[in-house]
């Protein structure tokens, strides 16, 4: 149970509590505050998942909620959960975890044999090959049904009670990362009503992962401070371990919140999952933003994930993912990652496809020894069940040039740019707009009284974000005729950043259907070649696109890959990004239980139920009843044993030879 890729120190994780836990029937050990991805790789688990349509070796890619491969069925019986994120699933004592889509076991997985017929399964594939002879389609169904799926749905009830509960608010801030903790201390200060909601079981975001000051304090210190004096006044209501996951009409936002799954399973007890609906005045989206992967061969290997995310298993779990890394980026922040992981001892290699950058983080970067490769990409990586190497060539003028190196590696990050999460503000029915400058779309006019701040309106740096949530914190106060509070300011660094490189396809278009993979929705198999695919049969709306390849169909509903198609599309059609369009975001943002959304409403409780005003007679009488609406309707009187066909017969004849009566009042008759 050596834990080798952990850390001697750091981390945010408490290591006075070791937890044991199982993957895939093997024993591991981790330690309170990890994630059971951060866990896993503590113990040099990199391999975890194979993919849906190819069955293709899987690793975690992210640290959040975007994760689209690290997908396990959580413990057995009436308390597990299918398709759980191995990166939201909070470490405790015995948990229980397998894969997902391997069997009979992840290594020996027998449809693993799809990789070697790729070339036949484009995206489509199966519109063209079931059809013939139409008498095989029961026999076609039957099978892709069962080849069909990830999780296990459960055979048995769940134990677990679900509650609803409405509330109303001044404010709702959803996010608790520092937009978000700005904003509720400076409109909390002010006696407004806030509730505050974070899908994390701590305050602080991104702060939690990285390595800024606020303050000339470590931002940590700074979110703990705030959530400190957040609990002491007494208007203001801070949900943890909550995901706002809907945003309807008149400033309504569903929010779940989770309040045992992060329990051993023999200790939980009362409610397990609670529904919210929260009514607010004002809402501000502080909701942040997803970081980018970049397209390129064979981009979907255990050991290449996100460059954020590196930071983020390093600065907040003290796990070391890898020794040997190669940090691919088209942007300054991509470096953060370089450097993490340079200052714990790693090997690392930036390779770079716009010229020397003058930013402060490539400066820094340099100055502490990290290999640097501009004008440069990497067109593909090597590897089996791990990367072991990748494949560097020039880059010039958008155009892949001749390959110039292959750099042995264990650990790929790769930073392609952020998104803005704008799910939420999507649904409230605002419209996002394109911008050329950052390179992703921010919020544009909105139809609610709702404001984006910080990274979830394109503001990535550190000041800005916390000006942005001082700011919004004010208004918010004033809408509710509350009168201004005391501002306070904080001070953050300003990071001297150079443009991003946009970089969408790490291919030459006129070649980018042949070679190796070069996936863009992870989970559904979704590569580049199907997308230009697409485009060759017609496909020119970017939502019949989307069901044509299944992008953006899994479980992340697209969180990293559907920019990057939209993108890809345009190029393959001549056409901007802001022509080519986006996708609609739609509830949920993260998928929710069955169980939630019922609350107790379960049984003779689903709905309400009407009875006719003669129901007693007909029960007297013996009736079976039938659901039509929520009225209970006589169906027949069964006498004797009778099934439905021998008593409707009896009285069929009994209303031929002498008389019947209907009791219509269901109909207001």
């Amino acid at each position: 149970m050596n834990q080798q890729n952990r850390l001697p120190s750091g981390g945010r994780i408490n290591r006075a509590i070791p937890l044991t836990f199982t993957f895939n029937g093997r024993t591991f050990q981790g330690f309170q505050g990890d994630t059971l991805a951060s866990a896993l790789l503590a113990n040099d688990v990199h391999f975890v998942a194979r993919s849906f349509k190819y069955h293709r070796p899987r690793g975690i890619v992210t640290a959040g909620v975007e994760e689209p491969n690290a997908l396990v069925q959580l413990e057995r019986g009436a308390h597990t959960i299918p398709n759980a994120r191995a990166t939201e699933v909070e470490l405790y004592q015995g948990l229980d975890a397998t894969s997902v889509n391997a069997e009979p076991s992840l290594e020996h997985d027998r449809m693993a044999i799809n990789q070697k017929f790729a070339r036949f399964m484009p995206a489509g594939f199966y519109y063209k090959t079931f059809m013939w002879p139409r008498s095989f389609w029961p026999k076609y169904e039957e099978r892709i049904r069962h080849a069909a799926g990830l999780g296990k749905s459960p055979e048995v009830n769940d134990p677990g009670r679900y509650d609803k509960r409405f509330a109303h608010c001044d404010v709702l801030i959803v996010g608790a990362g520092p937009a978000g903790l700005a904003a509720a201390r400076t409109a909390g200060a002010s006696g407004a009503r806030v509730i505050l909601v974070d899908d994390q079981p701590e305050l602080g975001g991104s702060l939690l992962s990285g390595t800024e000051k606020i303050d000339g304090k470590p931002a940590s210190d700074w979110a703990r401070a705030i959530e400190a004096e957040l609990s002491s006044m007494p208007e203001v209501t801070v949900m943890s371990r909550s995901t706002a996951f809907g945003y309807q009409d008149h400033n309504l936002v569903t929010v779940t919140q989770r309040l045992t799954d992060h329990l051993p399973v023999s200790t939980r007890s009362g409610t397990r999952e609670r529904l919210w609906k929260i009514r607010a005045k004002k809402v501000i989206l502080a909701t942040g933003a997803h970081e980018r992967p970049l397209v390129f061969g064979n981009n979907d290997l255990p050991g290449i994930m996100l460059a954020s995310a590196i930071s983020t298993y390093l600065n907040r779990y003290g796990v070391l993912p890898g020794r040997r890394a190669v940090i691919f980026t088209n942007n300054d922040e991509g470096y953060r990652a370089a450097l993490d992981l340079k200052i714990h001892g790693a090997d690392v290699t930036v390779v770079d496809p716009r010229g020397a950058s003058a930013g402060a983080l490539p400066q820094q970067a340099a100055r502490s020894g990290v290999a640097i490769v501009n004008n440069a990409v990497v067109i593909d990586a090597g590897g089996k069940e791990r990367v072991r190497n990748v494949t560097v060539a020039r880059y010039a003028q958008g155009r892949v040039g001749q390959r110039i190196a292959t750099l042995g590696c264990d650990l790929v990050g790769m930073s392609g740019g952020w998104n803005p999460v704008l799910h939420l503000f999507a649904q409230s029915g605002g419209k996002a707009l394109w911008n050329d400058d950052k390179a992703c779309f921010i919020p544009g006019a909105g139809v609610q009284e709702e404001c984006s701040i910080g990274a979830a309106r394109g503001a990535f740096q550190l000041p800005e974000t916390l000006d942005d949530g001082v700011k919004a914190g004010r208004r918010a106060a004033r809408f509710a005729g509350l009168p201004d509070p005391a501002v306070q300011q904080w001070q953050a660094k300003v990071s001297n950043e150079q443009p991003l490189f946009p970089l969408w396809l790490v291919a030459n278009l006129d070649k980018a259907s042949r070679g190796p993979k070069r996936f863009v929705d992870f989970q559904n198999d979704v590569s580049a070649s199907d997308i230009l695919l697409a485009a060759r049969e017609g496909y020119h709306s970017v939502e019949h696109v989307k069901r044509y390849t299944a992008m953006g169909f899994g479980t992340d509903q697209g969180k990293l890959g559907n920019i990057n198609g939209m993108a890809i599309l345009a190029q393959a059609l001549g056409k901007t990004i802001p022509e080519t369009g986006t996708t609609t975001f739609r509830p949920n943002y993260t998928p929710v239980t069955f169980g939630t959304i019922a609350g107790r409403e379960l049984g003779d409780f689903l709905d309400p139920v009407r009875k006719t005003c003669i129901h007693p007679w007909h029960e007297a009488h013996g009736a079976a009843f039938e659901d039509v609406g929520n009225w209970k309707r006589p169906w027949y009187y069964p006498k004797n044993g009778e099934d439905l066909h021998a008593a409707v017969a009896r009285e069929c004849l009994a209303v031929r030879n002498s008389v019947g009566i209907l009791d219509a009042s269901t109909l207001g008759k």
